[in-house]
Protein backbone atom coordinates (compact mmCIF):
# COMPACT_ATOMS: atom_id res chain seq x y z
CA UNK A 1 0.00 0.00 0.00
CA UNK A 2 1.64 3.24 -0.86
CA UNK A 3 2.56 5.91 2.35
CA UNK A 4 2.05 8.68 -0.25
CA UNK A 5 -0.74 11.31 0.54
CA UNK A 6 -3.86 10.16 -1.43
CA UNK A 7 -6.38 13.06 -0.40
CA UNK A 8 -4.69 16.38 -0.80
CA UNK A 9 -6.78 19.90 -0.05
CA UNK A 10 -4.85 22.77 -1.49
CA UNK A 11 -5.33 26.00 -0.36
CA UNK A 12 -3.99 28.02 -2.47
CA UNK A 13 -3.99 28.25 -6.14
CA UNK A 14 -0.12 27.43 -7.18
CA UNK A 15 0.17 23.75 -5.44
CA UNK A 16 -3.45 23.20 -7.58
CA UNK A 17 -1.91 24.39 -10.49
CA UNK A 18 1.45 21.73 -9.58
CA UNK A 19 -0.66 18.61 -8.75
CA UNK A 20 -2.27 18.89 -12.46
CA UNK A 21 0.56 19.89 -14.29
CA UNK A 22 2.30 16.83 -12.45
CA UNK A 23 -0.42 14.33 -13.43
CA UNK A 24 -1.63 14.16 -10.11
CA UNK A 25 -5.07 15.86 -10.07
CA UNK A 26 -6.48 12.93 -8.60
CA UNK A 27 -5.22 12.81 -5.50
CA UNK A 28 -6.99 16.75 -5.03
CA UNK A 29 -10.19 16.25 -3.13
CA UNK A 30 -10.68 19.76 -2.18
CA UNK A 31 -9.18 23.51 -3.37
CA UNK A 32 -9.64 27.22 -2.17
CA UNK A 33 -12.58 28.92 -3.77
CA UNK A 34 -9.53 31.44 -5.02
CA UNK A 35 -8.22 28.87 -7.42
CA UNK A 36 -8.29 30.17 -10.89
CA UNK A 37 -5.27 27.91 -12.51
CA UNK A 38 -6.25 25.47 -14.51
CA UNK A 39 -9.89 26.64 -15.04
CA UNK A 40 -11.20 22.78 -14.73
CA UNK A 41 -10.32 22.81 -11.39
CA UNK A 42 -12.91 25.15 -10.31
CA UNK A 43 -15.25 22.43 -12.00
CA UNK A 44 -14.00 19.56 -10.77
CA UNK A 45 -12.85 19.69 -6.97
CA UNK A 46 -15.27 20.88 -4.34
CA UNK A 47 -14.36 24.71 -3.23
CA UNK A 48 -13.79 23.89 0.99
CA UNK A 49 -12.08 27.23 1.79
CA UNK A 50 -12.04 30.68 0.68
CA UNK A 51 -8.15 32.01 1.41
CA UNK A 52 -7.17 32.92 4.82
CA UNK A 53 -11.28 32.44 6.10
CA UNK A 54 -13.44 29.54 5.92
CA UNK A 55 -15.12 26.78 7.46
CA UNK A 56 -12.47 23.83 8.98
CA UNK A 57 -15.29 21.88 9.13
CA UNK A 58 -16.00 21.88 5.54
CA UNK A 59 -11.90 20.87 5.16
CA UNK A 60 -12.39 17.79 7.79
CA UNK A 61 -14.95 16.77 6.00
CA UNK A 62 -13.45 15.61 2.58
CA UNK A 63 -10.93 13.65 5.04
CA UNK A 64 -7.58 15.01 3.98
CA UNK A 65 -4.59 12.92 4.54
CA UNK A 66 -2.43 16.20 3.30
CA UNK A 67 -3.15 20.10 3.47
CA UNK A 68 -1.02 22.41 1.23
CA UNK A 69 -1.25 25.89 2.94
CA UNK A 70 0.87 29.18 1.79
CA UNK A 71 2.36 31.52 3.77
CA UNK A 72 1.93 33.26 7.64
CA UNK A 73 -1.94 34.35 6.08
CA UNK A 74 -2.75 30.86 6.46
CA UNK A 75 -0.95 30.16 9.96
CA UNK A 76 -4.42 30.03 11.49
CA UNK A 77 -5.79 27.58 9.50
CA UNK A 78 -2.50 25.34 9.87
CA UNK A 79 -2.71 25.76 13.29
CA UNK A 80 -6.13 23.94 13.52
CA UNK A 81 -5.59 21.49 11.20
CA UNK A 82 -2.43 20.83 13.25
CA UNK A 83 -4.79 20.49 16.42
CA UNK A 84 -7.61 18.17 14.20
CA UNK A 85 -4.64 15.77 13.57
CA UNK A 86 -4.14 16.41 10.20
CA UNK A 87 -0.67 16.53 8.65
CA UNK A 88 -0.46 20.19 6.98
CA UNK A 89 3.05 21.28 4.59
CA UNK A 90 2.74 25.43 4.66
CA UNK A 91 4.73 26.87 1.76
CA UNK A 92 5.88 30.12 1.44
CA UNK A 93 7.63 30.79 -1.45
CA UNK A 94 8.34 34.12 -2.64
CA UNK A 95 11.04 34.68 -5.30
CA UNK A 96 11.50 33.05 -8.55
CA UNK A 97 13.99 30.11 -7.24
CA UNK A 98 10.98 29.73 -4.38
CA UNK A 99 8.60 28.72 -6.85
CA UNK A 100 10.81 26.51 -8.28
CA UNK A 101 11.95 24.91 -5.20
CA UNK A 102 8.01 24.71 -4.64
CA UNK A 103 7.52 22.91 -7.38
CA UNK A 104 10.12 20.07 -6.68
CA UNK A 105 8.87 19.85 -3.35
CA UNK A 106 5.30 19.02 -4.42
CA UNK A 107 7.02 16.41 -6.69
CA UNK A 108 8.47 14.48 -3.60
CA UNK A 109 5.43 14.65 -1.51
CA UNK A 110 3.19 13.00 -4.13
CA UNK A 111 6.45 10.38 -5.76
CA UNK A 112 6.34 12.14 -8.68
CA UNK A 113 10.02 13.76 -8.28
CA UNK A 114 11.07 13.17 -12.01
CA UNK A 115 8.31 15.31 -13.73
CA UNK A 116 8.49 17.74 -11.04
CA UNK A 117 12.01 18.19 -11.98
CA UNK A 118 11.24 18.08 -15.97
CA UNK A 119 8.77 20.70 -14.66
CA UNK A 120 11.30 23.02 -13.40
CA UNK A 121 13.51 22.21 -15.89
CA UNK A 122 10.83 23.60 -18.45
CA UNK A 123 10.51 27.04 -16.57
CA UNK A 124 14.01 27.20 -16.16
CA UNK A 125 14.27 27.04 -19.66
CA UNK A 126 11.82 30.28 -20.43
CA UNK A 127 13.47 31.56 -17.70
CA UNK A 128 16.55 31.27 -19.52
CA UNK A 129 15.48 32.66 -22.86
CA UNK A 130 13.93 35.43 -21.75
CA UNK A 131 17.01 36.70 -20.50
CA UNK A 132 18.92 36.06 -23.59
CA UNK A 133 16.34 37.90 -25.22
CA UNK A 134 16.63 40.87 -22.80
CA UNK A 135 19.94 40.90 -23.00
CA UNK A 136 19.93 42.47 -26.65
CA UNK A 137 17.28 45.26 -25.91
CA UNK A 138 18.54 48.43 -26.59
CA UNK A 139 17.82 49.98 -23.08
CA UNK A 140 15.82 48.74 -20.11
CA UNK A 141 13.11 50.81 -19.02
CA UNK A 142 12.32 51.52 -15.03
CA UNK A 143 8.96 49.98 -14.25
CA UNK A 144 6.43 50.71 -12.16
CA UNK A 145 4.65 47.81 -11.04
CA UNK A 146 1.35 48.37 -9.08
CA UNK A 147 -0.16 45.44 -6.91
CA UNK A 148 -3.03 47.81 -5.53
CA UNK A 149 -4.29 51.33 -5.58
CA UNK A 150 -5.89 52.00 -2.85
CA UNK A 151 -3.23 52.12 -1.06
CA UNK A 152 -1.02 52.06 -3.85
CA UNK A 153 1.03 49.01 -3.48
CA UNK A 154 4.54 48.32 -5.03
CA UNK A 155 5.40 44.72 -6.58
CA UNK A 156 6.17 41.66 -4.67
CA UNK A 157 9.79 39.97 -4.92
CA UNK A 158 9.26 37.36 -7.60
CA UNK A 159 7.42 40.06 -9.65
CA UNK A 160 10.63 42.13 -8.95
CA UNK A 161 12.83 39.39 -9.73
CA UNK A 162 10.70 38.70 -13.40
CA UNK A 163 10.70 42.37 -14.40
CA UNK A 164 14.35 41.99 -14.12
CA UNK A 165 14.91 38.60 -15.95
CA UNK A 166 12.52 40.36 -18.80
CA UNK A 167 15.08 43.35 -18.90
CA UNK A 168 13.27 46.17 -16.68
CA UNK A 169 14.27 47.63 -13.85
CA UNK A 170 11.28 47.75 -10.62
CA UNK A 171 11.79 51.75 -9.33
CA UNK A 172 10.88 49.85 -5.85
CA UNK A 173 12.98 47.07 -5.52
CA UNK A 174 14.26 48.00 -2.52
CA UNK A 175 10.60 47.14 -1.27
CA UNK A 176 10.24 44.10 -3.10
CA UNK A 177 11.61 41.67 -0.67
CA UNK A 178 9.31 42.73 1.80
CA UNK A 179 7.05 40.11 1.89
CA UNK A 180 3.93 41.75 3.78
CA UNK A 181 2.18 43.85 1.01
CA UNK A 182 1.41 46.20 3.73
CA UNK A 183 4.67 46.33 4.39
CA UNK A 184 4.85 47.42 0.55
CA UNK A 185 2.20 50.27 0.85
CA UNK A 186 4.20 53.75 -0.34
CA UNK A 187 3.01 56.09 2.23
CA UNK A 188 3.55 58.74 -0.49
CA UNK A 189 1.37 57.49 -3.66
CA UNK A 190 3.75 60.68 -5.63
CA UNK A 191 6.99 58.87 -5.44
CA UNK A 192 6.16 56.78 -7.77
CA UNK A 193 5.49 59.68 -10.18
CA UNK A 194 8.80 61.39 -8.85
CA UNK A 195 10.34 57.92 -9.54
CA UNK A 196 10.15 58.78 -13.21
CA UNK A 197 9.34 54.77 -14.53
CA UNK A 198 9.08 54.87 -18.19
CA UNK A 199 6.46 51.81 -17.83
CA UNK A 200 3.97 51.35 -15.75
CA UNK A 201 2.51 48.03 -15.28
CA UNK A 202 -0.86 47.32 -13.03
CA UNK A 203 -2.07 44.02 -12.04
CA UNK A 204 -4.77 45.16 -8.79
CA UNK A 205 -4.91 41.69 -7.02
CA UNK A 206 -9.12 40.80 -7.45
CA UNK A 207 -10.23 43.54 -9.81
CA UNK A 208 -9.30 44.82 -13.37
CA UNK A 209 -6.69 47.24 -13.76
CA UNK A 210 -7.59 51.04 -14.68
CA UNK A 211 -5.00 52.79 -16.73
CA UNK A 212 -7.55 55.67 -17.25
CA UNK A 213 -7.45 55.96 -13.48
CA UNK A 214 -3.44 56.07 -13.27
CA UNK A 215 -3.13 58.60 -16.10
CA UNK A 216 -5.86 60.83 -14.99
CA UNK A 217 -3.81 60.87 -11.23
CA UNK A 218 -2.93 64.42 -9.98
CA UNK A 219 0.96 65.51 -10.64
CA UNK A 220 1.20 62.49 -12.90
CA UNK A 221 0.58 64.33 -15.98
CA UNK A 222 4.70 64.80 -17.00
CA UNK A 223 5.80 60.79 -15.57
CA UNK A 224 6.94 59.51 -19.10
CA UNK A 225 4.99 56.52 -19.03
CA UNK A 226 1.93 58.88 -19.02
CA UNK A 227 3.57 61.34 -21.03
CA UNK A 228 4.30 58.13 -24.00
CA UNK A 229 1.11 56.57 -23.14
CA UNK A 230 2.96 53.03 -21.86
CA UNK A 231 0.34 52.21 -18.63
CA UNK A 232 -0.48 48.43 -19.19
CA UNK A 233 -1.72 45.92 -17.48
CA UNK A 234 -0.95 42.23 -16.63
CA UNK A 235 -3.47 39.83 -15.26
CA UNK A 236 -3.22 39.40 -11.60
CA UNK A 237 -3.67 35.63 -12.04
CA UNK A 238 -1.07 35.14 -14.37
CA UNK A 239 1.46 37.05 -11.60
CA UNK A 240 0.64 37.17 -8.27
CA UNK A 241 0.12 33.83 -7.93
CA UNK A 242 3.68 32.26 -7.17
CA UNK A 243 3.31 28.98 -9.02
CA UNK A 244 4.52 27.81 -12.50
CA UNK A 245 1.78 30.42 -14.53
CA UNK A 246 3.87 33.31 -13.52
CA UNK A 247 6.95 31.87 -15.31
CA UNK A 248 5.66 30.13 -17.67
CA UNK A 249 2.61 33.12 -18.63
CA UNK A 250 3.40 36.12 -16.17
CA UNK A 251 7.19 36.54 -17.80
CA UNK A 252 6.42 36.39 -21.22
CA UNK A 253 3.74 39.04 -20.85
CA UNK A 254 6.57 41.51 -18.76
CA UNK A 255 8.70 41.07 -21.80
CA UNK A 256 6.45 41.67 -24.29
CA UNK A 257 5.50 45.25 -22.72
CA UNK A 258 9.51 46.02 -21.90
CA UNK A 259 10.14 44.76 -25.35
CA UNK A 260 7.91 46.78 -26.93
CA UNK A 261 8.88 49.81 -24.75
CA UNK A 262 12.57 49.23 -25.21
CA UNK A 263 12.26 48.65 -29.35
CA UNK A 264 9.19 51.37 -29.62
CA UNK A 265 9.62 54.99 -31.80
CA UNK A 266 11.68 56.69 -29.35
CA UNK A 267 14.21 53.66 -29.26
CA UNK A 268 14.54 53.78 -33.44
CA UNK A 269 14.89 57.70 -33.28
CA UNK A 270 18.19 57.84 -31.37
CA UNK A 271 21.13 58.24 -33.60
Amino acid sequence: MSRLPQRIVCLTTETVEVLYALGEAHRIVGISGYTVIPPEARKEKPKVFAFSTGDLERILAVQPDLVLCFSDMQADIARDLVKAGVPVHVFNQRSVEDILAMIETVGRLVGAEEKALKLVGELEAVIEATRATAARLPRRPRVYFEEWDEPAISGIRWVSELIAIAGGEDIFGELASRPSARDRILPDPLEAARRCPDLIIGSWCGKRFRPEKVVARQGWEDVPAVRDGHVHEVKSAIILAPGPVAIREGLPALAKLIGDWANGPEAAARP
